[in-house]
């Protein structure tokens, strides 16, 4: 568990999840799955996802525990490390290989 306050500060993560759940009904429990990864980009938004060729700071990845063997949610951000800001731009659910 984290200890003191959150080294990067998130935004519109919520507002893209609702969106993403909006549009796609997820279960529960894969809901809270992305939830709980989201929580991480707090202490580390490298973790698990590699830059975008292309783009200086677009960042793009897949959720671990959200693959059901041929599909898996994965979430793609800007990360601004002047401001210490990770700035959500979608959530979807795709076909894999990635």
């Amino acid at each position: 568990m984290r200890s003191g306050p959150p080294t990067w500060r998130l935004e519109g993560f919520l507002d893209r999840l609702d969106a993403w759940a909006k549009l796609e009904s997820p279960s529960d429990d894969l809901r809270l799955i992305v939830t709980a990864w989201v929580l991480t980009r707090y202490d580390d938004p490298y973790q698990g996802v590699r830059r975008e060729r292309g783009f200086a700071n677009l960042w793009f990845g897949p959720i671990p525990e959200s693959d059901d063997g041929t599909t898996v949610v994965a979430c793609a951000y800007w990360i601004e490390e002047s401001g210490r800001a990770v700035r959500c731009d979608s959530f979807a659910t795709l076909s894999r290989p990635l």
